[in-house]
């Protein structure tokens, strides 16, 4: 393998461009040729570097690559993996990946999130919200300017996603119990979500270092099951998302100078992919109001699509090409969202 395109004329097999879409629990990879036709897709372990450290989340990225080109020449290679949203980040990985015989001047290393916006829409000027275990956005302009965050969680201003809302539901159960918040019904779907008797005895479990916090992460359906019930501390909660979701959308859309035209904003995430209705019918009614030009819209693929082709689109494949690759995956662009009835949201 090599990332020259010149080497390809030394040998029969015909070159191709890799993309890789890297998050906390899984990695996939895909090489497709120059016009458009899939070679091979692997799946993988998770290679953030936030999570496996770099050493570990570079060891997974080479070993993809390299089986999913095989003998083939790579001219390209695009990897799009959560946890790298600073420039040290960036120079990190790329300093670390130097020396492979798939890395070229042109290899692009990026946040995953420049994925999913390839993926979810062809637009040039486009923002994307993500909401899964965290909360995060990109917003790009044709002319190659771009909007982005530190995604450090609170300590960047950062709220919500599985992980917000699981916590949310642990602050508001722990003031229930001991008499300074009101009743909800999170408090019991969370003994019985997590299987225990008490409160307190998570709470304990947490301060000492006996259980991880992440695992709250699985609390945030209940959050959306508890605001259908009634709950009004769930629905403050669910509208608090929405709130975030949209400052994302907003920020990006003001700092591009794009409120004035029909940008597509593109959600992604498990959360916004459930597709409440309270939560996308807040979305949208925000949204209307700061920027009613926006154009909303759910992408449920896999991002690895939007790492193809960026792959392809940056070894200057034609559009017909990518229009090929898109179609090889299977996935079809996002689609606007119809308008959400307010009665399904109230």
């Amino acid at each position: 393998m090599t990332g020259r395109p010149d080497a390809a004329a030394s040998g029969a097999l015909e070159p191709v461009v890799v993309g890789v879409d890297g998050g906390g629990s899984k990695t996939d990879a895909a090489a497709l040729t120059l016009d458009g036709r899939i070679v091979s897709r692997r799946r993988g372990p998770g290679s953030s570097p936030h999570f496996e450290g770099l050493d570990a989340s570079v060891g997974v990225v080479d070993a993809l690559v390299r089986e999913v080109a095989g003998e083939h020449p790579v001219v390209q290679a695009d990897l799009y993996l959560s946890g790298i949203d600073l420039p040290v980040e960036l120079a990190e990985y790329r300093a670390a990946i130097e020396g492979r015989p798939w890395v070229s001047p042109s290899t692009v290393i990026d946040n995953d999130l420049y994925a999913l916006l390839r993926a979810g829409t062809d637009s040039p000027d486009a923002v994307v919200v993500v909401c899964g275990t965290g909360v995060n956005a990109v917003g790009v302009r044709a002319d190659g300017a771009d909007a982005r965050f530190p995604s450090l969680g609170p300590l960047s201003g950062d709220w919500g996603g599985g992980s917000g809302l699981g916590e949310e539901v642990l602050w508001h159960a722990a003031r229930e119990v001991d008499g300074r918040g009101p009743r909800t019904l999170l408090t019991g779907m969370l003994l019985e979500q997590l299987r225990l008797g008490s409160v307190a005895e998570l709470i304990e479990d947490l301060h000492f270092g006996r259980r991880d916090s992440a695992e709250l992460a699985v609390l945030a359906p209940s959050v959306f099951e508890a605001a259908r019930q009634g709950d009004a501390v769930a629905a403050q909660l669910v509208d608090r998302q929405a709130e975030e979701i949209v400052a994302f959308a907003r920020a990006c859309l003001t700092r591009l100078d794009l409120l004035d035209r029909p940008v597509p904003v593109v959600l992604g995430g498990g959360i916004v992919q459930a597709r409440d209705p309270r939560l996308i019918g807040g979305i949208l009614d925000r949204l209307a109001l700061d920027a009613p030009l926006a154009v909303v819209e759910i992408f449920d693929g896999p991002p690895i699509v939007g790492a193809g082709l960026l792959a392809l689109q940056h070894a200057g494949a034609a559009p017909d090409a990518l229009a090929r690759a898109r179609a090889a995956f299977g996935t079809a662009a996002a689609v606007p969202l119809g308008e959400t009835p307010a009665a399904a949201r109230a």
